[in-house]
């Protein structure tokens, strides 16, 4: 599997790998309860910069623009045409743009998708879950977010099995 995300946030910026602060807390639990390794994905994100603003000693997470998602998408093209991943999952409406080339909706793409040639899945951002105010619906969307990865993991198998 290839996880895609948004772009890198403060921890990921700090320690030059993706998915290393709270979202990727929330997603390592959840790659766990979903079975799959996290050693046996590869992780980026469509944007390889992280689009700030200061606030005292804070730096701000800022959505990057459509022209920076597409400023980005040869460099994601050339990492999975390298990794050769059996299933390509966008985390997130920013990953959606670049690997489908246009915004979409998660609610109504959630699930199974083409990336062109590639087979894709479609599923929120681990920051998502973060975001939620309400404990019901933070609680309700976590398991959301294991279901769609145990999915894709069960997905990737059968196209492994398929190609043979």
């Amino acid at each position: 599997l290839a996880l895609v995300g948004e772009q890198p946030g403060d921890q990921e910026d700090l320690q030059g790998r993706p998915f290393v602060g709270p979202a990727g807390q929330v997603l390592d639990q959840a790659l766990r309860e979903a079975g799959i390794a996290r050693e046996s994905c590869y992780l980026t994100n469509a944007v390889k910069h992280f689009k700030h603003e200061l606030r005292g000693k804070r730096r701000l997470h800022r959505t990057p623009t459509a022209g920076e998602v597409r400023h980005y998408r040869w460099w994601l093209d050339r990492e999975l045409a390298l990794v050769r991943p059996t299933l390509v999952v966008a985390l997130g409406a920013t990953a959606v743009l670049a690997l489908a080339g246009k915004a979409m909706s998660i609610t109504k793409v959630r699930g199974p998708m083409a990336f062109g040639d590639a087979a894709g899945f479609v599923t929120v951002h681990p920051s998502y879950v973060l975001r939620l105010p309400d404990e019901v619906a933070k609680r309700e969307a976590y398991q959301a977010f294991v279901a769609d990865l145990a999915a894709a993991r069960n997905r990737a198998q059968d196209l492994s099995k398929a190609a043979g």
